[in-house]
């Protein structure tokens, strides 16, 4: 029997979703994407509120992030050619957090070496960030 989404409150919605995390085992964000249409749908388009529910959600699984340790990270240091700019890269990611396309974009003019900064101009969210310079890498820069 279809009924129209006007005539149905929070207490027709919440099955639906908890349909879609327990019989059709969605993911977390399929869920998540489900429940963000029904509120616009229902605040936007309808304009009437949904009210509150509790569904049951789907579980996002749990990861791990993969990190080095400092050893691991040093051995990898070692084991790249000291000569290339590689190594400095390597060693700017590490040691300054930075990201990949960060790095590559760097000028000249966005190093401190005295005062050990980096000025990482837009950033994430398109907003400047300084980023710390390690000791290790100042004299190789100056060169």
């Amino acid at each position: 029997m279809w009924v129209h989404p006007c005539d149905m409150t929070s207490t027709d919605v919440e099955p639906f979703l908890t349909h879609l995390a327990v019989r059709r085992q969605v993911s977390a964000s399929t869920q998540n994407h489900a429940l963000n249409a029904l509120v616009f749908l229902y605040r936007d388009v309808l304009r009437s509120e949904l009210g509150d529910f509790k569904a049951v959600r789907a579980r996002r699984p749990i990861r791990l992030p993969t990190v080095l340790s400092p050893a691991e990270a040093r051995r990898v240091l070692l084991a790249m050619d000291p000569a290339g700019v590689h190594v400095v890269m390597a060693g700017l990611l590490y040691g300054s957090g930075l990201r990949l396309l960060e790095c590559s974009a760097l000028r000249v003019m966005d190093l401190d070496l005295e005062r050990g900064q980096i000025t990482v101009p837009a950033a994430k969210g398109d907003k400047d960030r300084a980023a710390p310079l390690p000791l290790a890498l100042r004299d190789p820069l100056r060169t």
